[in-house]
Formats: C-alpha cells, sequence, structure tokens
C-alpha cells in the first residue's frame, strides 16, 4: 500500500513516515521545502520518498498526487500557530491553507477514489463543561480562527468524500519540533519559578503513539469521526508541567529541582490573542468499538520522550 502524507516536516508527518516505514509500508511524503531538512535524526524516514508540494495550489496537488499513485493520503499539514491565526494580516492565509488546501486534496482523494484520513482539533469545540467531547458531537462552536478553519476542513472532507477518517487530537507532542514540553524545560532551566495555567484541562497527545493508530486506521474501512490522545487521565497544563519536571529530575537533571511551578487561572495569566477551550476533554470509546488500541498512558509516552530529546 502506497500512503501520501502531507507535512512531514512536521512533529505527526514525520512519525507517520517513519511508521510507514517500519511496517513495509511505502509512504511519499510531502511539504513546502524544497529540501526536507525537517529529518536529521538519522531515522529511517530520510530514505523515504519526498516531493514538495503547495497544498494550497490546486492543480500540483491534484497532479502530485495523481503522479505518486497513492492508495490512500493522510492529511498533517496545517496552519497551527494558533495566536498568529487571529492577526487581520494572516486570516486569509490561515485559510487557504487549512479550508483550501484540505479541499484540494479531498477533491483529488475523491478522483481518484482513495480514502483520506484528516487531523483535526478539540478547538472546532467550544470548551465548556467539563463531559468528554464525543466524536460524532456536531455542537460546534470554535472559539478562535485556527479552530474555524480546522472545523471548516473537516466539512470539506466530510462532504466531499464516503472514505475518509477524521481524527482529532489535543496537547500534541513529537520530537521534530516545538511543543510544550520542550519550551517548560526551557524555561524551567533560566528561572527559578513559572506560572501555569491550571484550569484548562485535556490529556496530551504523543505523535509516536498516534503514527501507530493512524498507520493502523488507513488500512481499514472503518471510516468516521474518531478522538485519539493518550490515555492516563485528564489533566491541566499545571499537572502537566509538575509531572514533567519531576520526571526530569528522575533522570538526573538536578536544574529543575527549584523550580516552583505556581497554578494560576487563564484569566490570572493574561489574555493570548487566540481564545482557549477549558475543556479539552475527549471521548475515545469510539476507537476500540471499532477494534482500534488505545494509546498508551501520557506518563508513559512523557517518559519515553525524555529520554529521546536532549534537554
Amino acid at each position: 500500500m502506497k500512503v501520501f502524507v502531507t507535512g512531514v516536516a512536521g512533529q505527526l508527518g514525520h512519525d507517520v513516515m517513519n511508521e510507514l516505514n517500519l511496517r513495509g509500508m511505502e509512504g511519499v511524503g510531502s511539504d513546502l521545502a524544497a529540501e526536507y531538512a525537517g529529518i536529521q535524526d538519522g531515522s529511517p524516514v530520510t530514505a523515504m520518498p519526498y516531493v514538495s508540494m503547495d497544498i494550497t495550489d490546486a492543480e500540483s496537488v491534484r497532479n502530485t498526487i495523481q503522479t505518486a499513485g497513492a492508495d490512500a493520503v493522510i492529511h498533517c499539514a496545517a496552519w497551527t500557530a494558533v495566536d498568529a491565526a487571529e492577526d487581520a494580516e494572516n486570516h486569509a492565509k490561515v485559510r487557504k491553507i487549512n479550508v483550501d488546501g484540505t479541499q484540494n486534496i479531498a477533491n483529488v482523494c475523491k478522483e481518484m477514489n482513495i480514502p483520506m484520513l484528516y487531523l483535526s482539533t478539540d478547538y472546532v469545540f467550544d470548551g465548556q463543561g467539563t463531559t468528554p467531547w464525543e466524536p460524532d458531537c456536531k455542537e460546534y462552536a470554535p472559539l478562535n480562527v485556527y479552530g474555524q478553519t480546522k472545523l471548516e476542513g473537516e466539512l470539506a472532507v466530510s462532504t466531499t468524500l464516503d472514505k475518509y477518517f477524521i481524527v482529532r487530537i489535543a496537547w500534541v507532542f513529537g520530537k521534530n519540533g516545538k511543543n510544550f514540553i520542550k519550551t517548560m524545560l526551557n524555561l524551567g532551566k533560566k528561572y527559578d519559578s513559572l506560572r501555569v495555567v491550571c484550569d484548562q484541562i485535556g490529556t496530551p497527545t504523543y505523535t509516536y503513539d498516534l503514527s501507530k493508530l493512524l498507520c493502523d486506521m488507513i488500512v481499514t474501512d472503518r471510516y468516521g469521526y474518531y478522538h485519539a490522545t493518550n490515555e492516563g487521565g485528564y489533566i491541566s497544563w499545571f499537572d502537566f508541567t509538575n509531572e514533567i519536571f519531576r520526571q526530569a529530575r528522575e533522570l538526573g537533571f538536578s536544574e529543575y529541582a527549584n523550580c516552583l511551578v505556581t497554578p494560576v487561572t487563564t484569566a490570572e495569566y493574561g489574555i493570548s490573542k487566540a481564545a482557549r477551550p477549558f475543556n479539552s476533554r475527549l471521548g475515545k470509546s469510539k476507537l476500540t468499538e471499532n477494534g482500534f488500541a488505545l494509546l498508551p498512558t501520557w506518563q508513559d509516552a512523557l517518559s519515553r520522550y525524555l529520554q529521546e530529546i536532549e534537554f
């Protein structure tokens, strides 16, 4: 099976390509960069096919995916800079990438009669309440531009195709890129105290673990909406930070011993450009109902991740 993967210079696309390779499946990666500089760790993906493609160019998308002879597409590419998306000068660009680019890919998948897997986000909901959001919930109410454009990307996929997976994720971290864990580790070295939000609740998602699930999905016809994060319970960003530093200390990094982490509300922390959801709890029972394995706990994922990265 040949799988075309977009956004391979990012955290998730990088790991999906590696997982395809480990399974003996053929992956064709794409990103905007003329050369795939995102992988420099000697991982197997470096030997796999890579092409430059702008998802906002409909003709380029059609020619590239058709030439590749793909049997399926995993669409990881997106505008993910949530605060920058709020700037008026970026609105058109965000929409062009997250909505128009997704529509371009969906159109080609329809022409070729192949399945598409689209990565979305909990940000399509309003983040109110304490009940986990279920995959088939249609009570959409995005709080920001990023969430609105990801929702419109979902709708582009679901209204164009019959063979599709829409997988919503949250609080993503991976080896190949920036993320909350790396930010906290860097700040913990520089400062004696940190203020971290305690009233936004969710569960982290390790791209290494998620990539295995996506590769499991793409070879089936169990189409539809899904939610996927690591197991281990719902936590706040404050809880997550404390566990990051605790595990770092266990690994011998004593510089995190004296950093005081103080919980603050979103209001106390200060207003960001983009409103964040308070409730990022995602219900994942549909995964097991359809025969897919749940991801390991986020605590275990964090442990493995800290042993992989340099900090």
